[in-house]
């Protein structure tokens, strides 16, 4: 999985790298706190604090983007990836953060103006960028715009990363729909960038997609990309594209292995028809749903409300049940994906439980549990705020056990915050991306309910 091979920086230092204006900062509020004359300070109703929480997350994607390109960067602390770390911007956490940007605009964190200008600086980049047959790398440069390699042989097209990125961007260029110049003028680019993505190409000519390809390595990575994981958006905007789609074929026996990808696993009490024992971390349930709305969703595989749903559910079940006795586990404080941790990046998850709790594993799944996600976020705002909360949100990840909080964000954790609990609201990031007619077009030809 992509996501396995972050490093971890070791000193946060807190810049802001835009001149563009945007959300305010707000001060953690702790209920029961009094003001300066000694009066109690009512506590936030539950749509208050996710006003906040969203607003405050969003900042990481407006205030703290990387200010030549406009993209996001991969993690917030400056000494990181030998001090490059203010240059590296990520094309997936980019695209997750501008997911979020229609909820920006319709909540009044910034204006419509502030959006398409913001549009225009990260679309200058990515048309001027390498591309390896239309995708894109998961890192670049920001300042340069030079790719900056993710491992030794990953200097190339990364296709999961540019299938996050293109969900963002689609959602924009449905929501952007005006008649005047600039948001013409957007859609336009967004469908040149959409529209250049080879994705049949990173076939082989197999039936099935390769996640990496690399013009000095070639597909030397060898890394079929098959569920159950992160990356069913990618088979769905593969078969969608209206210039270099991908046959049924390709999803079926690729992707769903002609059918073995089904586990039909029990937790609990509760049937998981997808995935490894627990279901896997669970950003397997939020990554490819920003975008694909799983509430209707089912093909012959699966009903992906409910693989989603159990899925969170026995996460939640498992940190009540606490089977290894970690500290501060239970109904309150639950969720385990990966992310930081006391000891470097970790995929955590049920089979592998390091005592790390992170913030983005609860707050990203409010569509498919929200009284137990209210839970856990109001015990993470007012009673672990003052270690917990910072200037974009809640830090990354913490472990009770060990004593630790990670003293940095990092782009692809923050930005499902924002977009997955919009979509429990008001379900406008769904709304956009599946009115999309390219979407619907893949969904119809690999045989979707939806």
């Amino acid at each position: 999985m992509s996501r396995y091979f972050y490093f971890i920086g070791l000193v946060f230092l807190l810049v802001s790298c835009s001149d563009d204006n945007g959300p305010g900062y707000q001060e953690p509020y702790i209920p029961g706190d009094t003001d300066d004359d000694g009066i109690e300070t009512p506590a936030l109703s539950d749509e208050e604090l996710l006003d906040l929480v969203q607003e405050q997350t969003f900042k990481y994607f407006w205030d703290f983007a990387e200010p030549n390109s406009g993209m996001a960067r991969e993690r917030s602390q400056d000494d990181a990836y030998g001090g490059e770390a203010p240059n590296i911007v990520t094309s997936g956490g980019t695209g997750f953060g501008l997911a979020s940007f229609p909820a920006a605009v319709e909540r009044g964190w910034i204006s419509k103006e502030q959006a398409l200008e913001r549009l225009d600086r990260i679309l200058d980049f990515l048309e001027t960028v390498p591309t390896y047959h239309g995708a894109f790398s998961h890192w670049y440069l920001g300042n340069s715009g030079e790719t900056r390699a993710f491992s030794e042989y990953d200097n190339g097209g990364d296709l999961v990363e540019t299938a996050f990125l293109i969900q963002g961007l689609l959602i924009n260029r449905q929501y952007f729909s005006g008649d005047n110049e600039s948001e013409e003028s957007v859609r336009e680019r967004i469908t040149s960038i959409w529209e250049a993505v080879e994705w049949d190409w990173y076939t082989k000519g197999e039936n099935v997609l390769f996640w990496h390809w690399s013009p000095d390595f070639d597909f030397q990575i060898n890394l079929p990309i098959k569920g159950w994981n992160e990356s069913l958006i990618v088979y769905v905007l593969a078969a969608a594209s209206p210039t270099h789609s991908i046959t049924e074929e390709v999803y079926t026996n690729g992707w769903a292995s002609n059918g073995n990808m089904i586990t039909n696993r029990s937790h609990y009490g509760m049937n998981l028809p997808l995935g490894p024992f627990y279901g896997g971390p669970l950003f397997f349930s939020h990554y490819s749903f920003i975008g694909l709305d799983p509430r209707n969703l089912e093909d012959q595989y699966a009903n992906y409300w409910n693989q989603n749903t159990s899925h969170t559910l026995i996460h939640h079940e498992y940190a009540v049940r606490n089977p290894k006795d970690y500290e501060g586990y239970g109904e309150k404080s639950w969720g385990l994906t990966a992310s930081d941790s006391y000891a470097g990046y970790a995929a955590h998850s049920p089979t592998n439980d390091l005592g790390v709790i992170t913030p983005t594993a609860a707050l990203s799944s409010f569509p498919y549990t929200p009284e137990k996600s209210m839970t856990a976020l109001r015990y993470f705002y007012e009673e672990l705020g003052d270690e917990l909360w910072g200037e974009y949100g809640f830090y990354d990840a913490f472990s009770e056990e060990h004593d630790w909080v990670s003293d940095g964000y990092l782009a692809i954790d923050q930005g499902p915050i924002v977009a997955m609990i919009e979509n429990h609201r008001t379900n406008l990031l769904w709304n956009l991306f599946m009115a999309d007619e390219d979407v619907q077009d893949g969904l119809e030809k690999l045989n979707f309910n939806y």
